[in-house]
C-alpha cells in the first residue's frame, strides 16, 4: 500500500535561539537570529515574543524578504479566563494579530497566560484534576477562545490554533479535549506541540490520532520523558525542566517522530511545521549548530 507523501514546509522560531519570553534577558539581536535561521536551511519563522522582531511593517517585510523567509505565525498569550483582566496583554495580542495579517501569515497560535496561576506554575507536568477548571470554567474559556478566533478570522483572515503549554490551563489530555470539544471546529484548530503534550502527561500519538481534523499546524519539538519524570519527582517547575534539558535536539528525546509522521501521512497533512527547541540564554548550546542538526534530522529521518 502506497504511503501518502506528507508535504511539510519547515520553519523555526526565535525561541530556538533562547528568546523565550518578551522579558528574557541577554537574547541575541533579531538580525543575527534571522541570518542564522536562513543559514540553517529554514523557509520561515515565527514572530517570537511580543516586540522581538520589529513591528514596523515595511521594515519587517524588508528584513524577511532579504532572507527569503515567510512569517508563519506567532505564539500569542491571552488570558482566556478573563481576557480583559490584563488589558495590556490583550492589546498586545490584538497588535500581534494585525502584524501577522499585514505580513500574510496563516495562523495565530493562542496560549493561555503562562505561569500566572501559582499552583499551575508550580505543578507543571503533574497536574491533578482538582488543579483544573470545572465545566463552567471551560465553557467560559472556550467562549473567549471562540470570540478571539472569530475576530481574527473575520477582521484579519487568520485561523487560530490553540497551543497546549506546560504552566497554563491547557496542559493535560483532558484539558486539550475540554477546549477542542467546546470550540468552533471551523475557526479553532490545534497547534500540535508533541513536546508540551508529552511534558503535560499526554501521549502525542493518541492526541494527534483523536484530533486529526483539528491538527492544522505543527510545533515540531522533542521532549525527554525521563527528564520530565525527574523534574516532577523533584517538584520542579517549567524552567527547571528547560534548564535540565527536557527539550533536546530532535531525535535525542523520547518523542516517537516516526509514529507521528505515519499518522500525518495517513492524514495527507499539507502545511507548516515549526521546529522549536527551548533553550536558555547563556546555556552553552550553540543555537545555529542545533538548528542545522534539527533540520537535518527531519530531512534524513522523516523525509521532510
Amino acid at each position: 500500500m502506497e504511503r501518502h507523501m506528507t508535504k511539510i514546509d519547515i520553519a523555526t522560531a526565535p525561541v530556538s535561539w533562547g528568546v523565550i519570553m518578551k522579558d528574557t534577558p541577554d537574547v541575541p539581536h533579531y538580525s543575527r537570529v534571522l541570518d542564522e535561521i536562513k543559514e540553517a536551511g529554514y523557509n520561515g519563522t515565527e514572530l517570537g515574543p511580543y516586540g522581538y522582531l520589529p513591528f514596523d511593517i515595511p521594515k519587517l517585510r524588508d528584513e524577511l524578504s532579504q532572507r527569503q523567509l515567510k512569517l508563519i505565525s506567532a505564539f500569542t498569550i491571552v488570558n482566556f479566563i478573563d481576557p480583559k483582566r490584563f488589558p495590556d496583554v490583550y492589546q498586545e495580542a490584538i497588535i500581534t494579530t494585525k502584524v501577522l495579517s499585514a505580513l500574510n501569515a496563516d495562523w495565530i497560535v493562542l496560549s493561555d497566560t503562562l505561569f500566572a496561576v501559582e499552583h499551575r506554575s508550580k505543578r507543571a507536568g503533574r497536574i491533578r484534576p482538582e488543579d483544573s477548571l470545572d465545566a463552567s470554567g471551560w465553557d467560559t474559556f472556550a467562549s473567549n477562545v471562540n470570540a478571539f478566533a472569530k475576530m481574527a478570522w473575520e477582521e484579519f483572515g487568520l485561523k487560530s490554533v490553540v497551543h497546549p503549554h506546560v504552566g497554563g490551563y491547557l496542559e493535560t489530555p483532558t484539558e486539550i479535549d475540554a477546549i477542542l470539544e467546546r470550540t468552533n471546529p471551523e475557526l479553532v484548530g490545534l497547534c500540535f506541540d508533541m513536546a508540551h503534550i508529552t511534558y503535560g502527561g499526554g501521549d502525542p500519538i493518541t492526541i494527534l490520532n483523536n484530533w486529526r481534523d483539528r491538527a492544522w499546524y505543527l510545533h515540531i519539538k522533542d521532549c525527554n520523558h525521563n527528564i520530565v519524570q525527574n523534574v516532577v519527582k523533584e517538584e520542579g517547575d517549567y524552567f527547571d525542566g528547560v534548564a535540565a534539558g527536557v527539550f533536546p535536539e530532535l531525535g535525542t528525546g523520547t518523542v516517537d517522530f516516526i509514529a507521528i509522521r505515519n499518522i500525518l501521512d495517513e492524514m495527507n497533512y499539507q502545511g507548516w511545521g515549526t521546529i522549536e527547541q527551548d533553550i536558555l540564554p547563556n546555556s552553552n548550546i550553540n543555537p545555529l549548530h542545533s538548528a542545522k542538526r534539527n533540520r537535518a534530522y527531519l530531512s534524513e529521518k522523516l523525509g521532510w
